[in-house]
């Protein structure tokens, strides 16, 4: 059996929780904690919806019962097809963490393949993530490969 279940409204407070450890991780990110609370009813109607465009994939904490080791989740989005994707499903993966206590025992690269297998029963033509030099080995490791693309953003 395996230890990776696709996560569910009540794991809500857990999955801000190994969110903002991957946040508090980044260059330059942002340590409040403010946000949960606005961010929660919405997430917990997402986890809520099995059909949806959203996707969590967690595996519980071995040592501490109702916390989460593990979180890997996306979106599925239409774009425009192309000869690579001519249908237009294009994955994103936007939070992967692990609980500094629980790293180092394939969590998440056993969430990943439950991620990576929900976007192609979907139909995603690719996937796209960014990669923190740390965790870069272990998406290579799952095909990923850097894609010289020029993205820029905007922070509305």
């Amino acid at each position: 059996m395996s230890l990776v279940r696709r996560a569910r409204p009540e794991d809500a407070p857990e999955v801000l929780r190994l969110r903002q450890i991957m946040i508090d991780a980044l260059p330059g990110g942002d340590a409040s904690t403010h946000w949960h609370a606005l961010a929660l009813p919405g997430l917990r109607e997402r986890l809520g919806e099995p059909d949806g465009d959203f996707a969590a994939f967690v595996v519980d904490h071995p040592d501490r019962p109702g916390a989460l080791a593990a979180l890997v989740a996306g979106t599925l989005d239409y774009r425009i097809g192309k000869a690579s994707s001519p249908h237009g499903g294009s994955g994103y993966v936007f939070s992967v963490a692990t609980d500094p206590d629980a790293r180092r025992r394939g969590y998440a690269r056993a969430c990943m393949a439950e991620l990576l297998a929900w976007f192609r029963e979907r139909g995603a033509g690719q996937v796209m993530l960014t990669a923190s030099p740390e965790a870069e080995p272990l998406y290579a490791a799952l095909g990923f490969v850097h894609k010289p693309d020029p993205t820029m953003i905007l922070t509305l």
